[in-house]
Parts: C-alpha cells; sequence; structure tokens
C-alpha cells in the first residue's frame, strides 16, 4: 500500500514511476560476419544524404516607416532582453552598440558603450572599441573623451597609449601627441614606450628633444641596454665625446651589474671603431680583472679576436693565457678539491712568469685542504706544497720564503695519524744545500721524534755517514731498532756497519741479538747475511754452528741445500799454494763426506718426519745429483742415482662446493724404498690368500666324511 501512496519527496510520484528501467542486453546468437559489410564511411554518407535541409527564416523587406519603427522596437526589445539575461557577457553588448551604429542612431549606440563600461570598465578591449567607433565616423572630440577617460582610468595598459598617440598624430596635432607622451613617461613605463617617445621626437628631426629624452630614460631605467642605446644614439649623430661620455657613466654605475661584460664589450667596440686600439685594449683588461670568471666568457673571445687583429706577439699571447686562466678559474670554482686543475693551472701562470700571480695561486691552491684525514686524499694535495717550495728555491731563489713553505706544510700535516716522510726529507736536503746541518739535523730529529719512518731513518744515518759521525749513526740505529725491532734490513745494515769499521765481535753480537727477536719480517734475509759475515770471516765451525741452529727452527728445502753447498765449498776456502797434492786430496774429501752427511741427514728427514713432501725430497735428490756430477772423480753419482724417484702421472677427483667436478692430473713420485715395500705387501697378501684357500679345502673334505 506504502508504494501506491505517492513520496511528497519525489513529488507525489510512486517509486514504480521513478525506477530506471535498463535495457536488457540483446543476445546475438549469430556470431558469424554478414555477407555484407558496411563500413563506417558509407553510414556518414547514408546520414548526410538523408540530412534535412536548415530551415531559415524568410528574408523581410521594410517598405515604410512604421516597418522600420516596428522593427527597430522588436530588435531593441530583444538585445534589452538579452541584456537582462547576460549583462556580463561582452559580445551582448558589443553587437547592440554595433546595430545601434548601423541605424546611423549614434546618441543611442554612445549610450550602450557607456552602460557596457558600467559593467566593467577594466576591460580595455571595450575602451578600444569604443574609440574606433567614434574614429570611424570621424566624431574627433568624442574619441579624444573617450580615449583620455581611458588612460586615465587604465594607465598601465600601453596599447589605450599608442592608439591615442597613433590618433593625434594621424591629425597633424605634434604638440597634442607629444603632451600625451608626457603624461605616460609620468607613470614610468617600459622601455618599449621610452623608444617610441624617442623615435617620435625622431621623426620630426628633434634631436635635443630625443637627447633630453635619453637622459631621463637612463634616470628611469638604469639598465645596460639603455646606456647602450644612448650611446649609439649619440655616435650615429656624429657626438662621438658624448657616446665616450656615455659609455664612461654607465661602467661608474654599472661596473658590478649582472650585465656589465655587455656593457665592455660594446665600450671596447666602440673605441674601436673609432681607431683607439690602446682605450680598447685597457677596456678589455679592466673588464677582465673586474667581472667575474664565471661571466666573462663572451668577453674573453672578443678580446682574443682583438688582440689578433690589433695586438703584436706578447698581446697575442697574452690574451690566450687569459682565456686559458678563464678555463681552469671555471674549473677550480666548480670543485676546488680537484688538484689536478690547480696543477694546470699553476704550470700555466710558470709558463708566463708572474711571481705575484703565481705565488697567489699556490697560496689559493693550498688553502684548499682536504676535509677527511686520510692519507689518501692527501696524496695529491702534498704535491703542491712540494711544488711550491721547488719553485720558492729554484725560480724565485727565496730561500727565507721556502723555509716558510716547508715549515708552514709540516705543521699542517696530522702527524699523529700519517706523515710524508718526502717533506721531512726534502726540507732536511734543502737546509744542507744552505750548508745549514744543524737545521737539517732539527728536521730530521723531529721527524723521527713525531713521525718516524724508514726513509727517514736510512736518509739520516746515510747524512752521518757521509759525514764521518760513526757515534751519530750508532745511536740513529739504536732508535732505528727501539723503533723497528723486527725490521732485518736495519739489523743487517748495523751489522755491516761495524764489520765496515773492523769492529767483528759488536758485529756477531748484533747479529746474535737480531735472532734472538721473537718477530722479525724477513729473518731469512738476516740468518743469511750472519752466514754470510761468518763465512767471509772464514768462522767455519761459527758457520757450522748456525746452520744447525737454523736447522732447529726449519727444516725448508733451501736451508738444506745451502748447508750442503757450504760444506762443499769450504774445501775451497782451505785451499793453500803451500800445501801438498796428497793433504788436498784429504781435505777435499773430508768437505764432500761433509756435504753428503748434510744431504743423508736431510734425505732421512723427509723420509721419516715428513714422507708428504715427495716433491722436495726429490728435487733435494737432484740437487744432490748435480753437486755429484761437479765434483768430478772424487764424486759418487751412482750412489745418489739408485735414491732417485720415479715419475708417475696420477689423476684426482677436484672437489668443489658443488660437489665432485671433474679430474686433474699430478705428478707422483715413487721412491725405491716405496717400491720394496709394496712388493712385500704383494707377497704377504699372495701368502694369506694361500693359507686361506688351504683352510677351505680341508674344511670341505671334513663336510665330504
Amino acid at each position: 500500500m506504502a508504494n501506491r501512496e505517492g513520496d511528497p519527496n519525489l513529488g507525489y510520484l510512486t517509486r514504480k514511476d521513478t525506477e530506471v528501467k535498463v535495457a536488457r542486453a540483446t543476445r546475438v546468437k549469430n556470431k558469424t560476419p554478414a555477407e555484407l559489410q558496411i563500413t563506417a564511411e558509407q553510414i556518414l554518407r547514408e546520414a548526410r544524404e538523408r540530412q534535412e535541409a536548415e530551415i531559415r527564416p524568410p528574408k523581410q523587406k521594410i517598405t515604410d516607416s512604421a516597418e522600420l519603427a516596428d522593427y527597430r522596437l522588436r530588435k531593441r526589445k530583444e538585445y534589452e532582453d538579452l541584456i537582462r539575461r547576460v549583462r556580463w557577457n561582452k559580445s551582448v553588448w558589443v553587437k547592440y552598440a554595433k546595430w545601434e551604429e548601423s541605424q546611423n542612431d549614434f546618441k543611442r549606440a554612445r549610450s550602450v558603450w557607456e552602460r557596457a563600461l558600467d559593467v566593467d570598465y577594466r576591460d580595455h578591449t571595450m575602451w578600444l572599441k569604443y574609440a574606433e567607433v567614434e574614429m570611424k565616423n570621424k566624431f574627433i572630440n568624442h574619441a579624444r573623451n573617450v580615449w583620455d577617460r581611458a588612460v586615465t582610468l587604465l594607465p598601465r595598459v600601453d596599447q589605450l597609449w599608442y592608439k591615442y598617440i597613433h590618433m593625434e598624430e594621424m591629425l597633424g596635432n605634434v604638440a597634442g601627441a607629444r603632451q600625451i607622451f608626457e603624461r605616460w613617461m609620468g607613470w614610468e613605463p617600459d622601455q618599449q614606450a621610452w623608444l617610441s617617445y624617442i623615435k617620435f621626437e625622431l621623426r620630426y628631426n628633434e634631436i635635443e628633444r630625443a637627447r633630453a629624452i635619453y637622459e631621463r630614460f637612463v634616470q628611469c631605467l638604469p639598465k645596460v641596454g639603455a646606456w647602450i642605446r644612448f650611446a649609439k644614439f649619440e655616435m650615429k649623430n656624429g657626438e662621438i665625446a658624448r657616446a665616450r661620455n656615455c659609455y664612461e657613466r654607465a661602467v661608474v654605475k654599472l661596473a658590478d651589474d649582472e650585465e656589465a661584460e655587455t656593457l665592455f664589450v660594446a665600450f671596447a667596440e666602440f673605441e674601436e671603431k673609432c681607431k683607439e686600439t690602446e682605450r680598447a685594449r685597457c677596456i678589455y683588461k679592466f673588464a677582465l680583472d673586474h667581472i667575474p670568471k664565471g661571466r666573462a666568457e663572451d668577453l674573453y673571445r672578443k678580446f682574443v679576436a682583438f688582440e689578433k687583429q690589433y695586438g703584436d706577439k706578447e698581446g697575442i699571447e697574452d690574451a690566450i693565457v687569459g682565456k686559458r686562466r678563464f678555463q681552469y678559474e671555471e674549473e677550480v670554482r666548480k670543485n676546488p678539491l680537484n688538484y689536478d686543475s690547480w696543477f694546470d693551472y699553476i704550470r700555466l701562470e710558470e709558463s708566463v712568469g708572474n711571481k705575484h700571480r703565481i705565488r697567489e695561486v699556490y697560496e689559493r691552491a693550498i688553502a684548499n685542504v682536504p676535509p677527511a684525514e686520510e692519507k689518501r686524499y692527501w696524496q695529491r694535495y702534498i704535491y703542491l706544497w712540494i711544488n711550491y717550495a721547488l719553485y720558492e728555491e729554484l725560480e724565485a731563489q727565496d730561500f727565507s720564503r721556502t723555509r716558510d713553505v716547508y715549515s708552514e706544510c709540516l705543521k699542517l700535516i696530522p702527524h699523529n695519524k700519517f706523515s710524508f716522510a718526502k717533506i721531512w726529507l726534502m726540507a732536511a736536503q734543502f737546509e744542507i744545500r744552505q750548508l745549514n746541518l744543524s737545521g737539517a739535523r732539527g728536521v730530521l730529529g723531529n721527524a723521527i721524534g713525531k713521525a718516524p719512518k724508514d726513509k727517514i731513518f736510512k736518509k739520516y744515518i746515510e747524512i752521518e755517514l757521509q759525514l764521518g759521525n760513526i757515534d751519530r749513526c750508532r745511536k740513529l740505529y739504536e732508535k732505528y731498532l727501539e723503533w723497528a725491532p723486527e725490521n732485518c734490513y736495519a739489523w743487517s745494515k748495523y751489522a755491516e756497519l761495524e764489520r765496515s769499521l773492523s769492529e767483528t765481535e759488536r758485529a756477531r753480537a748484533i747479529f746474535e741479538l737480531a735472532i734472538a727477536q721473537p718477530a722479525l719480517d724477513m729473518p731469512e734475509l738476516l740468518w743469511k747475511a750472519y752466514i754470510d759475515f761468518e763465512i767471509a770471516e772464514s768462522e767455519f765451525e761459527r758457520t757450522r754452528q748456525l746452520y744447525e741452529r737454523l736447522l732447529d727452527r726449519t727444516k725448508h728445502l733451501k736451508v738444506w741445500i745451502s748447508y750442503a753447498k757450504f760444506e762443499a765449498s769450504a774445501m775451497e776456502e782451505t785451499e793453500q799454494e803451500d800445501l801438498a797434492e796428497d793433504v788436498l786430496n784429504e781435505q777435499r774429501k773430508l768437505c764432500i763426506e761433509r756435504a753428503r752427511r748434510v744431504f743423508e741427514n736431510a734425505i732421512n728427514y723427509y723420509r721419516t718426519s715428513a714422507p708428504e713432501l715427495k716433491e722436495e725430497r726429490a728435487m733435494l735428490l737432484e740437487e744432490w745429483l748435480n753437486m755429484e756430477s761437479s765434483f768430478g772423480d772424487l764424486g759418487d753419482i751412482e750412489l745418489v742415482r739408485v735414491k732417485l724417484p720415479k715419475k708417475l702421472k696420477k689423476k684426482r677427483q677436484l672437489e668443489t662446493d658443488d660437489g665432485p667436478s671433474g679430474y686433474e692430473e699430478y705428478i707422483d713420485y715413487l721412491f725405491p724404498e716405496e717400491t720394496q715395500a709394496s712388493n712385500l705387501k704383494i707377497l704377504e697378501q699372495a701368502y694369506k690368500w694361500k693359507q686361506l684357500k688351504k683352510q677351505k679345502v680341508s674344511s670341505d673334505d671334513e663336510d665330504d666324511d
């Protein structure tokens, strides 16, 4: 029942009446394409052909004044009704006013325009159309009135001023047009308005008036373009002095302006046209000194072209250097920590040879300290200081300044984190070249105290050794070894120094201290130096003891070979001319026996204690065989040959993280004792197999019984 009653919210309609019935989608049963296909073009063509002709109202002919009055009344009523509906629509007002104009009823047309302006007087297009209607129908005073009101209400619309001035100028009222321009200039318009005023005066050859307008123009809009136009105006009228004065006043006021580059280029080109090349060159140089490098690209290009045309060789080179200087300035401005750019810039200034500029660039470069105290950031930077110091010493010959450069550099480096031995050594060598030995010692002493390094110790010891100060060398070596007790080079050199002084016991004591250190960086070199020292002193027994002590620490292959070679060569050291041949042969045999004993001990060690080192054992036997060959008649090659192993090629499986990945070939060595052992194993296995077979046969016989 409720559904049948009307709902007040729905205008007393029932719900059924308000339901939207959506058409049910038609099911397409046959989806095969039709035999006759119709294109979209055919559909559009048929629709156009069937379109009915537009129904237009019949043309009305007015034959008398009554019909005309009736027509006018009807049209006015239509326009008034339309205006009441869309009062804000400007096109309706324009059509209404133009229709009244077409009826030659200008009072009504003015009334319509005035009503339209009351609606929105800020629309300058309405003012333009209103004034054009008055001008078209030669109502000049009415048009002036409209223009005057328009520019009073809308003084910032340039088009109104232009149209107003154009009308007065077309009427020949030059004074009136000038007066309108003056009113306009009181509002300080943009550049184009001033230029239009100047062109207006120039059309009537009023040069002085135009000059006065230019003066007001550059005061109102003090821009580079305005001053350049003023100067070109004076130049065009042949007033060179006035034009130069314009440029000079502009430079005074706008030297720091963003467009100053354009001003300087125009000023220089003006002087160039006046054949004042020196003035132009001075202007270019002044500009290059005062304009920031980032804004002087065009200026540099013009200056180079100017020098190529008017300058000599030096001037051209100076201009080219200036251009490259500009490029480097741009690079270091973008990235002041790009030290390669600073090196290139310094190299350029050094090629020119201006000391003041070179020092200035060096000071600017070294002011860019790396931001992080890590050595990798300082490695390129430190060469700026090195080059600076070398320049002051070699080129400028200013030695006090060189000393200051080294001093400041050493103060700047954070020696508690890292240091540069090169700087310390160069500073010391500089003091030596200045014959200031105490200064050099002070520098190197500070270096050892603040940042000790191998290079510093070595160079300091070398200097003192050249000067013959042995006690100082010993003290330095002691400091060196206190700082780096694991340094085998220092121990060896210290012992070598004592030996060169014939202090054999001191040298031996140093070697003993060295090999007693718990950690050494290259112990093999130290032991070799100690052994060579004892051999050189012909202390063969001490040498043997050293080899034995070394073998207690390491059983390396090279130690065994070196020991054997020493025993073999000890024979040659004992030869003397006054000994008999028999004695010499006995000594040779004794040395060979000792060498063989060393080789046998080595072979026994590898066979019993390190059987897995087959390759080293094979190499040792090869070395023994070569040594026996070198002994000649005293050698016994067969003694070694029976111990040589056989080389066997074998394969083994390669294991990776993912499992087996194939096989690789390797060389294995089979020694004679291993061959005998393998034969014994085969016989033992055969014997066991025979015993098992006998037991099996006997058990079978018992089963048969």
